[in-house]
């Protein structure tokens, strides 16, 4: 974990740190202070040889925000983090902190700090003497630290009477809270975490999701956090970025990114989904598998002849015919999937699959049942094919 600088970061212009590519010293004008990010990516590339693992990221994070990155394995998550965090340096662009450039800025000088995977814990030290690091290398008075230290306790939930117990004595999750209380004695302006809840049962991940979001919101501060786990980014975040080699292809609000994705990749990353090909035909009609016209709505892409239609399984329906829906299929049900009160039913439609999820009823089908599923087309995404 590592220990901010104790000084403030000044309004003053930036001092000039050299780019590995030659690019401007100091970022360009910025607007006042009030309006500035609290973190600033412009062009920012990490290349390892010609290998690319951050290419090209632009992004702005506010002040107060809980950021979540997400993206498949190798997409540079962790590259970005250790970029962000001052364990790496960039390549090209540049990286901005209230306006300042931190591109060669060490990781022990920024005012951040990063909660490890592994936690970092100090495994010979007591749970109060590892949250009072940061205060003792401060050199601030013993029962000051303390005091501090037995608050921060409060503040991630954890018995006073654990401030002399050794830490490796804690649970999983009581130790994931001594990291928070760790991290936040150093007082950083802005929090990392680098998929900190991966190693913890679902139970206690489901937990400290809602206590990690409610000391986002208690605190003020500013969370850059690292996850392959879609729950913990629909969950926690105020705005989710999604990686892909190197970029990011988009960055919403979790109801942006699930209900509004961008791209195919997007849609399918985030949660199970039923995609049709689609063409446009001499007609000007939107044609599926078979020949069947698929109705798009407004949704229609006016240049394009091929899109890709996207519909969610909590989308479909079972219908009785036609005119149930804007769009309809005849298949039979091959499998169901119990998932507490709701359902989930694979349909068979010639050689393709369909998932529709639905609350559970005394009049759901059943395995070999024939059925016509349907959805209509404002529940449809299009997106490129």
């Amino acid at each position: 974990m590592n220990a901010p600088s104790h000084a403030h970061l000044s309004d003053a212009e930036p001092t000039p740190v050299p780019f590995a590519d030659g690019a401007p010293a100091h970022a360009p004008e910025a607007p006042a202070q009030a309006a500035r990010p609290v973190l600033q990516l412009v062009g920012v590339r990490k290349v390892f040889k010609d290998f690319a693992a951050v290419d090209g990221i632009d992004v702005d994070i506010r002040e107060g925000e809980f950021v979540t990155i997400v993206g498949p394995s190798g997409s540079g998550k962790t590259t970005l983090l250790r970029m962000l965090a001052g364990m790496e340096a960039p390549t090209h662009g540049y990286i901005t902190l209230r306006g300042e450039l931190i591109n060669d800025v060490p990781s022990n000088r920024r005012p951040t700090c990063l909660v490890f995977q592994s936690l970092a814990l100090f495994p010979h030290k007591t749970v109060g003497e590892n949250i009072e690091f940061p205060l003792k290398v401060k050199k601030i008075a013993p029962a000051a630290r303390k005091a501090r230290a037995l608050e921060l306790m409060r503040m991630v939930r954890l018995p006073e009477d654990y401030y002399g117990k050794n830490v490796m004595r804690c649970s999983g999750g009581e130790r994931q809270r001594v990291a928070l209380a760790r991290a936040f004695a150093y007082d950083p302006d802005v929090l990392f975490f680098d998929e900190p809840l991966s190693a913890l049962d679902y139970k206690l991940k489901k937990l400290l999701e809602k206590e990690l979001k409610d000391l986002h919101r208690e605190s003020g501060k500013t969370f850059v956090y690292i996850t392959h786990s879609l729950e913990e980014a629909m969950v926690m975040s105020d705005r989710i970025g999604v990686m892909r080699a190197g970029k990011i292809v988009q960055i919403g609000t979790p109801e942006e990114i699930y209900a509004r994705p961008a791209t195919r990749f997007v849609a399918e990353f985030f949660g199970e989904v039923n995609a049709i090909e689609v063409r446009r035909d001499a007609d000007g009609r939107w044609i599926g598998d078979g020949d069947r016209p698929i109705a798009l709505g407004t949704k229609a892409p006016e240049a394009a002849d091929t899109a890709a239609v996207i519909v969610r399984p909590e989308a479909m329906r079972f219908v009785e015919g036609p005119a149930g829906a804007d769009n309809v299929l005849t298949g039979r049900v091959f499998n169901e999937y119990a998932l507490g009160s709701r359902v989930q039913y694979q349909v068979h439609v010639e050689d393709k699959t369909f998932l529709v999820e639905l609350p559970r009823t005394a009049a759901s089908p059943v395995q070999g049942d024939t059925v016509t599923i349907g959805w209509d087309a404002r529940d449809a995404i299009v997106v490129e094919a």
